[in-house]
């Protein structure tokens, strides 16, 4: 992609309606717009970073046994009343009526949905276990949307929902998820601090959260230095008690805390509102016992963007930036005497076909405008080709991350990206 064909460009200016540095960082490299508070559209560059954390979440899901599926975000009220959640959840429930006066909601989450959907399609254990998943809009009436897409409205999650025979066969697959989840985590280079929390609304037991250390966070999560045990401050009985309730060595600290995943034990509480039931071993019905288990696509977006940039901007992790490369040919006053331009495209179109996604800044620009741009926008490697580095026989090759620069042989780029595509994340989005 050739940086003059962006529909969108960079701004020198923070919006005034974004007071968080991540919601600012995203608007002015132009990843979103911000429609009205808690609503945003997803910008082209702001989408590829989106369909990668996506693809990411599938990766994990399906290598776990999920099998995806889609469900309507317009639900009837029936639904809600079954299983007790249409007061329950109250004012964050969008309301509407249809034509025939049907009271209806957007939903802003699927446990309910699917259990009366499994109510069809389940007879005895034989089919058990089952975990299915989607990657949907959900909508919440958020009385304090804040912190850019960390807090919206209308926002991107995947919820995966697990059918199990018997409790203990729901607390294995509870534990699986949890080491998918920091896989994903992992891969999305951030710090996610597993959590013991509350169940809320959904479930008497604990449940656990995936914690992200930030400023914009409005959580609040003790943590240990000593072994990394940390607990919602909503579970603590005594906030004077911040000893380490794992390794029994550590005074906890508190942080503030932005939560990018959660996996709750449902138990039988919507297989038996809905009449869900399978049969045991011993052939006596049972009612199925059930797991869910979300993670926020554009939090984690907004979370990378609080806790991973500088003055400069942006800072990408490889497997979700929108862009592998950031090519800047540079040529003297206009003019090429040392073939940049052919280099250029060369290196261009050889990277391509080995898979990685480029930016090229083929605009009529300074090095420092152009060199600003790659920094914002957060791209993970700057190949800079010029007569200065091609006296060399050489591209000036710079990550994003760390600031150090290569001159690498034009003819081992590739090899050269590759590696440190290969090196810096196990996944890599192509």
């Amino acid at each position: 992609m050739y940086v003059s064909k962006l529909a969108f460009r960079t701004k020198k200016e923070n919006p005034s309606d974004e007071f968080s540095p991540g919601a600012q960082l995203l608007v002015r490299a132009g990843f979103v717009e911000k429609n009205f508070s808690g609503v945003y559209t997803y910008l082209p560059l702001g989408l590829r970073v989106l369909k990668n954390v996506a693809a990411l979440i599938r990766k994990e899901m399906d290598a776990i046994g999920g099998q995806e599926l889609l469900m309507p975000a317009l639900t009837p009220k029936a639904i809600w009343d079954i299983s007790g959640r249409w007061e329950v959840l109250g004012d964050i429930l969008y309301k509407l009526k249809d034509g025939q006066d049907k009271t209806l909601s957007l939903a802003p989450t699927h446990e309910d949905v699917l259990s009366a959907i499994m109510v069809h399609h389940l007879s005895g254990n034989d089919r058990l276990p089952i975990y299915l998943y989607q990657i949907q809009n959900k909508f919440r009436d958020e009385p304090r949307a804040k912190s850019g897409l960390i807090r919206t409205r209308e926002f991107l999650m995947k919820d995966l929902y697990s059918f199990n025979a018997s409790v203990d066969d729901l607390n294995k697959f509870y534990e699986i998820v949890k080491e998918a989840y920091v896989r994903i985590f992992k891969a999305c280079e951030v710090k996610a601090y597993v959590t013991q929390a509350s169940g809320g609304t959904f479930s008497k037991e604990n449940s656990h959260e995936f914690m992200v250390e930030s400023s914009a966070g409005e959580d609040r999560v003790l943590v240990c230095s000593e072994c990394s045990f940390a607990k919602n401050m909503e579970v603590v009985n005594d906030e004077k008690q911040q000893g380490c309730d794992e390794c029994k060595k550590s005074t906890m600290q508190e942080i503030k805390a932005v939560e990018v995943g959660n996996i709750f034990k449902l138990g039988t509480k919507f297989s038996e509102a809905f009449g869900l039931y399978t049969t045991n071993e011993e052939g006596d019905k049972v009612p199925v016992v059930m797991g869910s288990y979300g993670i926020g696509l554009g939090r984690i977006m907004g979370t990378i963007a609080e806790v991973s940039s500088d003055d400069h901007g942006l800072i990408w992790p490889t497997v979700l930036a929108p862009y592998h490369i950031y090519l800047v040919p540079l040529e003297k006053s206009g003019v090429d005497l040392g073939n940049v331009t052919e280099i250029a495209q060369r290196i261009y179109k050889d990277l391509q076909e080995s898979g990685f996604d480029i930016l090229y800044d083929d605009r009529e620009k300074s090095a420092g405008e152009k060199f600003g741009d790659a920094d914002i926008l957060g791209i993970p490697l700057r190949l800079v080709v010029s007569e200065k580095t091609l006296k060399e026989n050489s591209v000036e090759i710079k990550e994003r991350k760390t600031g150090k620069i290569t001159l690498v042989p034009v003819g081992l780029v590739t090899e050269f990206v590759g590696h440190f595509m290969v090196s810096g994340s196990q996944y890599v989005v192509n």
